[in-house]
């Protein structure tokens, strides 16, 4: 029996420190060896993770021991991170989530069968209502982000599908008027305006 450790973070710029570090005190005042800790800095929508995916494949074994510090470092997709815990059992490999602690209990070691049924039942309700909780925040987050944005595309902050405005229409439109007027070519305000060629058309559609 080998134990391995995998944690996530959803950006390069969030540290992996905190969760490795949870992972290692746990072993370490538990008297467990660990082999290795697994990581990835991507997005916990889905399991298609680098890291993640050699873990799975190519090195748990039946009888291997895999520690995960919280279950949204894991995944923040409900149904596919139960679907990857449901592997894990089928596959006769051992999930232990430092943040739940009836999942560190070894059931498997229970005498009283109706005590080892129960305590599985737990596991699998508090997993299951940890994975929802997840998830509701990640859809919590994006709604606000798309909430965020449409204010900033009411108030004109904001222009074609996020990308902040070079300038307002008003402003432009002055600047334009010496291309009207004849004084100025396109090309040369659009270079002294500093804009790409799609910007600066994108400009004089709005104001047509």
């Amino acid at each position: 029996m080998k134990r391995y450790g995998y944690h996530r973070t959803s950006t390069k710029e969030q540290h992996l420190d905190r969760g490795i570090k949870e992972i290692e005190n746990y072993c370490n005042s538990n008297s467990l060896e660990l082999e290795r800790i697994y990581t990835d800095q991507q997005t916990g929508k889905n399991f298609n993770r680098p890291r993640y995916q050699v873990l799975k494949e190519d090195v748990l074994r039946s009888g291997d021991e895999l520690i995960i510090s919280e279950v949204d470092r894991f995944g923040r997709n409900k149904q596919d991170t139960l679907k990857e815990l449901q592997h894990y059992r089928d596959n006769g490999i051992r999930v232990k989530i430092l943040e739940l602690p009836t999942t560190l209990i070894d059931v498997s070691k229970m005498d009283n069968s109706m005590a080892q049924m129960i305590m599985e039942t737990i596991n699998n309700m508090m997993i299951e209502l940890y994975a929802a909780m997840a998830q509701a925040e990640v859809e919590k987050k994006e709604k606000r982000q798309k909430e965020g944005i449409q204010a900033k595309k009411d108030r004109g902050d904001w222009d074609n599908y996020g990308r902040p405005t070079v300038m307002s229409l008003d402003e432009f439109e002055k600047e334009y008027a010496c291309v009207i007027n004849g004084k100025e070519k396109p090309f040369e305000l659009m270079h002294r305006l500093g804009m790409s060629k799609s910007t600066f058309y994108r400009y004089i559609n709005k104001i047509k």
